[in-house]
């Protein structure tokens, strides 16, 4: 199940990162690269960070494959269909919800302490959208004030997906439950408008 569930959290990051470019005047090139950096990024800073190095879209080259051909596809369905931005933010939500799953399944699988796995969960889960965002010169969406329970989203999905091994060891259903939790968390807070309270200074308040 592992393999799929990468493949398609890189095939649904590479669409992200392809929409991500709408408005921004970007030719193939620049959307491939977009695209690759969205798909990779998390779990490039994941691998450096445990040390499994290469990293895993250079051990595997079909993760590459993947990416490109669905990014290349995506980019000229784009030119001829207009797609309104709820379908990024979809999107994203997917490639959240796959990513951070991944992430933790492998920070457990290489026996980090479970507060670790759950942080690589995390970063696996929201640094390739933060690198895509930069490069595309807007507020990355995890830093975004009303952004709707985006980091939290993962934390609490890879948080459950941890306590739930533990609990239910080797059970495939652990991975579909935690993935349709978090999947779940974001798209409800995207629809309902819902947040964390945010910090305010005096003058914002008033």
């Amino acid at each position: 199940m592992q393999i799929w569930l990468e493949h398609f959290g890189v095939g649904v990051s590479a669409i992200s990162g392809v929409l991500a470019a709408r408005g921004k005047r970007v030719d193939l090139f620049g959307v491939l690269v977009l695209a690759l950096v969205t798909a990779f990024g998390g779990g490039t800073v994941r691998d450096v960070l445990v040390g499994d190095l290469p990293v895993v879209w250079i051990r595997e080259p079909a993760f590459l494959l993947n990416a490109t051909a669905v990014a290349v596809l995506t980019f000229f369905v784009r030119r001829v269909r207009d797609l309104p931005r709820s379908v990024l933010l979809v999107a994203d939500a997917f490639a959240l919800a796959l990513f951070t799953i991944v992430g933790t399944r492998k920070g457990m699988a290489l026996n980090f302490a479970p507060p670790v796995a759950v942080l690589l969960g995390l970063v696996t889960g929201v640094a390739g959208g933060i690198l895509r965002d930069v490069l595309t010169g807007e507020v990355p969406l995890v830093f975004q004030p009303q952004i709707y329970l985006y980091a939290t989203a993962a934390l609490t999905g890879a948080a459950a997906f941890v306590l739930l091994l533990h609990w239910w060891p080797n059970q495939p259903a652990i991975t579909v439950i935690c993935t349709a939790l978090i999947l779940g968390l974001r798209l409800a807070g995207i629809r309902l408008k819902l947040s964390l309270p945010v910090l305010e200074s005096e003058e914002q308040k008033r």
